[in-house]
């Protein structure tokens, strides 16, 4: 009988946290434009404003939170701040009654 490999715990939690993230982001990100026109009535403008933020806040973080995590040798409190964030700030678009609040 051939041996199975054991995935660690971490791994695999970790592996289930980024898969169901991914998927949340999946269904929500391609939405925003129409949620951002249709409810919100803004205009193409503020959701170029929006997305190019957004990117460019994600892009600037990750630079800034590898060169951290390098530097204080530890992986698990940028993990968790990462996917915590992401987790709690999604339901807020619900909430948004103005374009900025997005």
């Amino acid at each position: 009988m051939k041996k199975r490999l054991k995935i660690p715990k971490n791994v695999l939690l970790l592996g289930l946290i980024s898969l169901f993230t991914d998927l949340s982001s999946q269904m929500v990100f391609p939405l925003l434009p129409l949620f951002l026109t249709t409810i919100l009535h803004t205009g193409a403008t503020a959701v170029g404003i929006i997305e190019g933020a957004a990117e460019t806040t994600a892009s600037l973080l990750k630079v800034i939170s590898g060169y951290w995590s390098d530097k204080i040798k530890k992986r698990k409190p940028f993990v968790l701040a990462g996917y915590g964030l992401s987790t709690i700030t999604k339901p807020l678009f619900a909430i948004a009654k103005t374009w900025p609040f997005v």
